[in-house]
């Protein structure tokens, strides 16, 4: 996959092609490209914020009749870090990726976290490059489109009783959730949360509440475990 296939593969031609390639490069690059001066870090967390605002609106129009909690959790299985990085490879990402030579090594192009990343980063391009109509056509195409089997297989369900089912079989305790940090002004404050057994830290995740921090460390956890 080149940079002219992947436009031609979702029908979008960049203005500005030095955005799109910037998307791609990955921080462990810029160890061995001194010319490269920004990973694609800051295009990541645009992304993000685009990929959470733009999944919400499409959940919140096409299932009316879902409570925010149902929205909540089958926003979580949309955007969690196996769902992007499988879009990301059927789209080829990992052959755009400019990474340092260990990280290539150890397999970094199927790397799903660096796919997801990815995944992220190129939203952010293409929303600075071609605005929000173009980036929602994107993900309804490439993302949007796993909702109805979401749906249908409920694979949505709460992350967090799952995984305490799951935790209570083996060991007999619960899971416990801590907040690692919190950062961003009263009204849009992010919670990075910790899930644990003890001290053994089982997963993380980051939400806007720290009820969906807690689901995201949750599905992390179990992502982990190869339940879902």
């Amino acid at each position: 996959m080149t940079f002219d296939e992947i436009q031609s593969t979702v029908h979008v031609t960049f203005h500005d092609t030095k955005l799109l390639q910037h998307a791609f490069y990955h921080r462990s690059y810029l160890n061995e490209a001194k010319q490269i001066k920004e990973s694609n870090e800051r295009l990541e967390f645009l992304g993000d914020a685009i990929l959470s605002f733009l999944t919400s609106q499409f959940l919140y129009l096409n299932y009316p009749n879902y409570p925010e909690g149902v929205l909540t959790n089958i926003r979580s299985s949309l955007v969690k870090t196996k769902s992007l990085g499988e879009s990301a490879k059927a789209l080829g990402f990992g052959d755009l990726l400019f990474l340092s030579h260990g990280e290539e090594e150890s397999g970094g192009r199927n790397n799903m976290s660096l796919l997801a990343d990815s995944f992220e980063a190129f939203l952010g391009a293409l929303f600075l490059d071609q605005g929000i109509e173009t980036t929602k056509q994107f993900l309804t195409t490439y993302l949007f489109s796993k909702t109805a089997e979401i749906v249908e297989t409920k694979s949505y369900l709460d992350f967090k009783s799952l995984l305490q089912e799951i935790v209570q079989e083996d060991t007999k305790v619960s899971p416990i959730y801590q907040v690692a940090k919190s950062e961003g002004p009263d009204h849009n404050r992010l919670f990075y949360i910790e899930a644990y057994i003890g001290t053994k830290k089982l997963g993380v995740g980051k939400g806007k509440s720290k009820q969906e921090g807690e689901q995201a460390a949750a599905a992390n956890a179990l992502e982990k475990m190869g339940k879902i």
